[in-house]
């Protein structure tokens, strides 16, 4: 079967002509959340297991990048494929945007690790219910814009004993560029695969999260990613 393609001029008036949201800019993944110099816990581990009650508050990061997916799927709903596009390259703008990946995957996989896990709308609620260890979950996007093709996530889980001192982050990175999808003479295949690439980066920083929150709980807290120093000087 004979591939479709796409020319520059068209692919170009799509990406610019739907105002594809940027990636909002990342703030500390403890703004808004603290309201007091945050100390670091004497623990030597995080404690879990079946008995354990974990608290969980989003980041400002975290639910400003949901927005960021929700208006970008929107996006490609609306404009990038009711006329200009293939239906496999709309189709691939959607489906790899999904506003609550991250926070479903790290809600799992800490459920995996903990006997509940409570997400709480801010941390007045959380200090009100008082659980045994507390999890700041923290996640970023960049996807595919008609300046870009620069592809990036980020997520994290900074963890406080119940008195709210730091103990320990586990924390996921993946990042890659693509040709522009603009690109002139690039079939509709070529251009789907390399739309599919937001999704795989996202997936592959989440897995390396996993990994990251494995070695955190099994290893002492010495041992494993911390908040680094220039970070602790700004947040503490």
């Amino acid at each position: 079967m004979k591939l479709a393609l796409v020319s520059t001029l068209t692919i170009t008036a799509v990406l610019t002509g739907c105002s594809i949201p940027t990636a909002p800019s990342a703030v500390s993944s403890l703004d808004g959340i603290f309201t007091q110099p945050v100390g670091r816990s004497s623990a030597t581990s995080i404690t879990n297991g079946r008995q354990v009650a974990l608290g969980v508050v989003y980041s400002r990061n975290t639910q400003t990048n949901r927005a960021y997916l929700q208006d970008y799927q929107a996006n490609a709903g609306t404009g990038f494929g009711q006329s200009l596009l293939v239906q496999p390259i709309h189709d691939a703008y959607v489906s790899t945007s999904k506003p609550d990946l991250a926070v479903d995957w790290v809600k799992a996989s800490l459920q995996r690790q903990f006997g509940t896990v409570t997400v709480y709308p801010d941390m007045q609620s959380l200090k009100a219910a008082k659980p045994d260890v507390v999890a700041i979950v923290d996640s970023r996007s960049q996807l595919i814009t008609s300046r870009s093709s620069d592809i990036q996530a980020d997520v994290s889980a900074d963890f406080y004993d119940k008195n709210f001192n730091y103990i320990g982050t586990a924390q996921g990175h993946d990042a890659k560029s693509v040709s522009p999808v603009w690109a002139d003479f690039k079939r509709s295949e070529e251009i789907v695969a390399d739309i599919n690439e937001q999704q795989n980066v996202q997936v592959r920083a989440l897995q390396k999260f996993d990994q990251s929150l494995s070695n955190l709980l099994t290893s002492p807290t010495t041992n494993v990613s911390m908040i680094d120093i220039n970070k602790q000087q700004k947040l503490y």
